[in-house]
């Protein structure tokens, strides 16, 4: 039984080779004639892009306070000689660190990292064949986690990669990462597109981002994550490790989200992204059962800005949007980018659910208003918030300082060093809420009440999602 059973196989292996065999010798161009033909390298893609990829090295001053001496780490020693003896002054150190960038247009604009150029006193740019240039910063986008910088070349056009569509971009897809991880030379590494569309990541504002197993590491940050065809898929940014060191799960920042950085950088304009004008919650289990989905798909309407589009287009509370120019949404994140994403000045198309009928809806893509005016002042005189600047929160400043759209009010903008506002710990983001029981709506009621001395102030400020109460002598 054995026997034959053995025989069996070997007989349908001599009819699989025979079969492939016949195959072979009957398709056209078949057999290899050049060694090219027998192998599979990246090495010409890496050749022409590359040269596009380069090493950041920054340097900034940083102030350090210190014991002038170590007996004052001796509590016996502080007893007599008091705390106030090791006043040591200032020291000045340098702190240098490395990244990647990517040149993406010839008169030598470059993409990276915020982080990777954050503070930063000069930044040397290094290309592959090693020349190296000063570069300034033309924008930074904390928000993205990048920055743009421009080198100055002369009129010597610079090799640079194209920006490609990462909405073509899917599960399974071959890429490469080129950077300089751990300072040691510029390195390619290859893999997969190990997810799309990752939002529950929390590395920035805009989490929408490509998943890669190929390695990522420290110093890779701000390099190129290539497609197949050369074209840039994305920058990459973070990764996740309990090491340090690469562990197969690394972030990039799409395509499409750098591209709508580099929309204006050069000519100076300010960074301002199209905004919906909605509150928006993703659709769980039990939103689904209760408006009768048969699965969660989408993100809900929750409330309808006054000022925003999605009022002009007719959308309502209650309604579902499930894609944008036919891409999928599944959370408020990846709504935000899709949105975040279009071309100011265009209509998007939404697919939209509403109980009993589904629906497309044109959105007319703009930039969230300035209303009210934001009146930006700084507040003087004999009481707390002096030396405080201020203004009026509207969707258009919302959006530059990070913050919900939808947030009202009077918002502490900077504090100057040394004011009355500054002793007292008051932060840029506060928001003054009331003063002596009067409600702050604008900055205007702010400085009718803070125009005359009082024997106490009490205030209301509004921090974190948290309301704190100061009463504080006049």
């Amino acid at each position: 039984m054995i026997r034959s059973s053995k025989f069996l196989v070997f007989f349908w292996i001599a009819v699989l080779l025979s079969s492939l065999s016949i195959t072979a010798g009957t398709a056209q161009g078949t057999v290899p004639e050049a060694r090219e033909q027998v192998m599979l390298s990246f090495a010409p893609l890496v050749k022409s892009a590359s040269p596009a990829v380069v090493n950041i090295f920054t340097r900034k001053a940083v102030q350090q306070r210190g014991p002038s001496s170590p007996l004052f780490n001796d509590p016996f020693f502080r007893r007599f000689f008091g705390d106030s003896f090791n006043r040591a002054q200032p020291r000045e150190r340098t702190e240098n660190s490395l990244g990647s960038g990517v040149i993406v247009r010839p008169d030598g604009l470059i993409v990276t990292n915020f982080h990777v150029i954050e503070g930063a006193d000069t930044i040397r740019v290094v290309l592959s064949d090693r020349r190296e240039f000063d570069a300034r910063i033309l924008r930074e986008d904390q928000q993205t986690d990048l920055a743009i910088l421009q080198l100055d070349s002369g009129n010597e056009e610079l090799p640079y990669v194209e920006l490609g569509d990462s909405d073509e971009l899917e599960v399974g897809d071959l890429v490469l990462a080129i950077g300089n991880p751990f300072g040691v030379g510029q390195t390619v590494t290859s893999g997969i597109i190990s997810g799309l569309a990752r939002t529950k990541v929390g590395i920035t504002d805009f989490n929408f981002f490509i998943q890669t197993d190929a390695a990522i590491n420290p110093g890779n940050s701000g390099g190129a994550l290539l497609r197949m065809d050369g074209s840039l898929a994305g920058i990459n940014t973070a990764i996740f490790s309990r090491s340090g060191g690469s562990q197969g799960i690394g972030f990039a920042v799409p395509s499409n989200m750098v591209r709508t950085v580099i929309a204006g950088a050069a000519s100076g304009d300010a960074l301002r992204r199209a905004w919906l004008g909605a509150k928006a919650n993703t659709v769980s289990a039990e939103i689904a059962n209760a408006v009768g989905l048969e699965r969660p798909d989408g993100v809900i309407l929750s409330d309808i800005h006054p000022y925003g589009p999605a009022l002009r287009a007719g959308l309502k509370s209650g309604d579902i949007i499930t894609a944008v120019e036919g891409q999928p949404v599944f959370d408020e994140e990846g709504l935000r980018f899709r949105i975040a994403t279009g071309l100011v000045g265009t209509t998007t198309t939404l697919k939209v659910l509403r109980p009993g009928k589904l629906f497309e809806v044109n959105l007319f893509l703009e930039h969230p208003p300035e209303i009210p005016a934001r009146e930006e002042h700084q507040l003087r005189g004999p009481h707390p918030l002096a030396g405080a600047t201020v203004a009026n929160l509207s969707p258009a400043l919302a959006a530059e300082m990070g913050r919900d759209h939808f947030d009202k009010g009077v918002v502490v903008r900077d504090i100057a060093s040394r004011s009355p506002a500054h002793r007292l710990e008051f932060r840029s983001g506060d928001v003054v809420v009331e003063v002596n029981g009067r409600l702050i709506e604008f900055v205007s009621d702010l400085r009718n009440e803070t125009a005359g001395p009082r024997p106490r102030w009490n205030l209301k400020i509004r921090r974190a999602g948290r309301i704190f109460s100061l009463s504080i002598s006049g």
